[in-house]
Parts: structure tokens; C-alpha cells; sequence
């Protein structure tokens, strides 16, 4: 029987599929940030420097790009931000999450554990890339477990603090899905594109 996985330092998850009392199954337990923080050793990074990054990285991104400099820091000023050492778990696979992380600075490994305990890589973040985001969106589990390869610097967004952005500044938080939107679909396109060739042959 499956039990709920407790590690000293680490947030409580309970193990997919593991049976409740009653003999139903249940869902892993929610893992928000700041238990992941704690488990990775994350600290709070300068929100002006942060932010600085973030209208950096994004002017550039399609479906902000009607957005002023300055309408940009806001968005930024959502999210916390943090460092994060080098091999940290930042995402659990499987795991059901309320955040989404934007790399700010540094690379994190996006890999599959695979049922023998080891890892295939799958992709690799760099700096404006984001992560975890379909699990916000939708509230399922988590796909994959994202790992720092080195030292990050990260921009955090939960799911309580989008939904006070969408109510107190609804133009900036669509801008946002906007966004989140075109980056799903651009990603279904290259899983479609590999998954053709597979079939094919190719």
C-alpha cells in the first residue's frame, strides 16, 4: 500500500493514487511555493532587480508587446522572486501545484522520471522561459520534474495571485494568458510535429 511520502525539510505529498481510509483513491496533495521554497533552499531576490529582468526578457514577447515598459513592471510586481542553488527540485512530477515559475536567470532541467527511478531529459529552460503553467491554469498534476542545473534567479506566480490580478487589473492579466495561451499551443505544435514523425517513421 501506498502511503503518504513525509521527508523531514520537504512538503507532505501524498503518493498519486495512494488509497485514503476509506479504500478511494485520492489525489496528490497540493505542493504550493512556499513549501517547495523551504525544500530548495530558495531566497527572496531583490524585487527591483527582478522586476528589471522580467520587462527585459518580455518586451520582446508576442503577445505583450503592445505593453508599455512600465505596464510590464506591473505585471512583474505579481510575482516574488527568489534565487534558487544549483539541483534543487523547483517542480515535483506528478505533483499537483498552484504556481508557475518564469527563469529569469540560469537553466533548469525539465525531465520525466521514468518507473525505474531514472530521468529523461526532456527540455531544458532558459532565462524567459516559464514553467508549470498548464497546472495553474488547469489544476492538474504536473507532467514533469524541473530541476536548477545551476544557480537561478526565478519569478513566481501562485494561482491566489493571479486571480487578484485579473480582478484589479483584468488588462494586464489577460495580456498575461495571452501569453500563457500562445506558449500551450506552440508547445502542442512541436509534441504534434514529433509525434508525426514518430508514426511516419521519420
Amino acid at each position: 500500500m501506498k502511503k503518504q511520502l513525509d521527508r523531514p525539510g520537504s512538503p507532505a505529498v501524498v503518493a498519486e493514487g495512494a488509497p485514503s481510509d476509506d479504500g478511494e483513491e485520492r489525489a496528490p496533495a497540493t505542493v504550493d511555493w512556499d513549501d517547495r521554497a523551504r525544500q530548495a533552499g530558495a531566497q527572496p531576490f531583490d524585487e527591483r532587480r527582478a522586476c528589471d529582468l522580467f520587462v527585459q526578457l518580455w518586451q520582446a514577447e508576442t503577445h505583450l508587446v503592445g505593453l508599455s515598459p512600465a505596464e510590464l513592471g506591473r505585471i512583474a510586481e505579481h510575482f516574488r522572486h527568489f534565487t534558487v542553488p544549483a539541483g534543487q527540485e523547483v517542480i515535483g512530477q506528478d505533483e499537483q501545484g498552484n504556481y508557475l515559475l518564469v527563469v529569469l536567470e540560469g537553466r533548469v532541467g525539465v525531465e520525466r522520471v521514468q518507473r525505474g527511478g531514472g530521468r529523461v531529459r526532456v527540455a531544458e529552460a532558459r532565462a524567459g522561459d516559464m514553467l508549470g503553467e498548464m497546472s495553474v491554469l488547469d489544476a492538474g498534476s504536473r507532467f514533469s520534474a524541473c530541476t536548477t542545473l545551476t544557480p537561478c534567479i526565478v519569478a513566481v506566480l501562485d494561482a491566489r495571485r493571479l486571480d487578484a490580478m485579473m480582478a484589479n487589473e483584468p488588462r494586464l492579466a489577460m495580456a498575461l494568458l495571452a501569453s500563457l495561451a500562445r506558449r500551450l499551443s506552440l508547445r502542442l505544435r512541436q509534441v504534434s510535429a514529433r509525434l508525426s514523425a514518430l508514426l511516419s517513421g521519420g
